[in-house]
């Protein structure tokens, strides 16, 4: 499996990623013609080279109307502030990352910024990505503040940058073909604060802090903002957890570069582009339910089919009792992340339930390829695993059926068959 491992060892912010996997090697001018598709208007990126502790980095900037955003020194990256009764800010990048205090680029709310990444031609890989690191922060400053993320505002300049950093850092995965992030535990800093257009903030901020809940982290000795909320939001909507104790045949390394200078600690991320074999692989996803005691059970097979079509991981039914004696079904399903709106609307327009729960769990799942092997029937496609150095080989289910019908033989005769000979070594 292609990973990027991201070795935190200073931080991370939206920009340094970029840096990173510039660094590393990826396509800048492919990189810039894929941000042009969202059609931000005259958004450019400039890189420049910068060395600290002696190890050359790349330094990425956002160039919007033609201006270089020069560093504010005085703000966090994203720092949601109340303006007004009902409305919430996402103000400029971090103090030693890259933002501006200047800039005359219009806000956007989040839901706007949704459907402008929605609307765009880019790639459902790079879309699903995208949306999911601005749904980590809008749902952290919206917690923060007390309100729906349907108020939360990326104003200025923070909008413009932010999503050229974070759609720029699903591109780069796309672009460098990464099948999954790692990284080290994140560094935050502490014992230090920011300070934001509305007052004095803690490091780390607080929209870090609710965005890396639950991840690991390491509240290091430096007194700077070295995570930011985009950073924060980058690793938890992505990375499937720290790397340790797995081998990893490197194949590309880079450093990005923020614009502080902290001294004795290098103000740099690394990212490590390389193969890992490891018969599991983790990764989160949604568990989401209902129980529904008044749905047809007629029904109840076209919901299954309707959400599995619109990519969920699995989907099933358990018959319970529920209140006064009533029978009914809890109904299950499981996916990716990026999918909770649009699969929340199938089960909801198809089905008779009034609300969801939804959980986020870690999966642990073995690693698995597909391919297609030589049976006696002729070539089929195969899943194929490997447990305790033992390689498992199974046909596609699919596979078997179309060879039962096609010889008038039973499914079960027909799958005993193929999987004995697959795995008969």
């Amino acid at each position: 499996m292609r990973i990027a491992y991201l070795d935190t060892f200073a931080g991370i912010a939206g920009d340094m990623v970029l840096g990173a996997f510039v660094s590393a090697g990826i396509d800048l001018e492919r990189l810039r013609a894929e941000i042009a598709k969202l059609n931000l208007g005259k958004v450019d990126l400039e890189t420049g080279k910068i060395v600290r502790s002696g190890i050359t980095a790349t330094k990425v900037d956002v160039v919007v109307s033609g201006e270089v955003e020069s560093v504010n020194d005085l703000g966090g990256e994203i720092h949601g502030h109340s303006h007004g009764d009902d409305e919430h800010h996402h103000h400029g990048k971090g103090h030693h990352h890259h933002e501006s205090a200047h800039s005359h680029q219009p806000g956007r709310s989040y839901l706007e910024i949704r459907s402008l990444i929605e609307s765009s031609p880019l790639s459902e890989s790079v879309k699903g990505k995208s949306k999911e690191i601005f749904r980590r922060i809008a749902e952290a400053e919206a917690k923060i503040h007390d309100t729906t993320i349907e108020k939360i505002h990326f104003h200025e300049v923070g909008a413009v940058d932010s999503i050229v950093d974070i759609v720029g850092t699903a591109l780069c995965l796309e672009l460098a073909g990464i099948d999954g992030i790692y990284t080290s535990p994140v560094r935050v800093g502490s014992n230090g604060y920011v300070e934001a257009q509305h007052g004095v903030l803690p490091v780390p901020a607080p929209a870090t802090l609710e965005i890396l809940k639950g991840y690991p982290i390491l509240f290091n000795d430096v007194p700077h903002e070295l995570t930011t909320p985009t950073g924060a939001a980058i690793v938890a909507a992505l990375s499937k957890g720290v790397l340790k104790d797995t081998p990893v045949k490197v194949e590309r390394i880079g450093y990005g570069a923020g614009t502080k200078d902290f001294g004795r600690l290098p103000n740099l991320l690394r990212v490590v582009i390389g193969e890992i074999k490891s018969p599991t692989e983790e990764d989160h996803v949604l568990l989401v339910e209902t129980n529904m005691d008044d749905i047809n059970p007629q029904l109840i097979p076209h919901l299954i089919e309707r959400v599995l079509a619109e990519g969920a991981t699995d989907a099933y039914v358990t018959p319970v009792l529920m209140k006064k004696g009533r029978p009914g079904f809890v109904f299950t399903v499981l996916m990716a992340e990026p999918l909770l709106d649009k699969i929340s609307k199938e089960i909801f327009s198809q089905s008779t339930t009034l609300g969801l729960r939804i959980q986020r769990i870690r999966r642990s799942k073995l690693h698995r390829e597909l391919s297609t092997a030589a049976t006696s029937f002729g070539e089929v496609r195969v899943k194929e695993s490997t447990v305790d150095g033992k390689k498992r080989v199974t046909a596609e289910f699919d596979e078997c059926r179309r060879i039962a019908e096609e010889r008038g033989m039973s499914l079960r005769d027909v799958m005993e068959r193929i999987n004995a000979e697959l795995n008969r070594d």
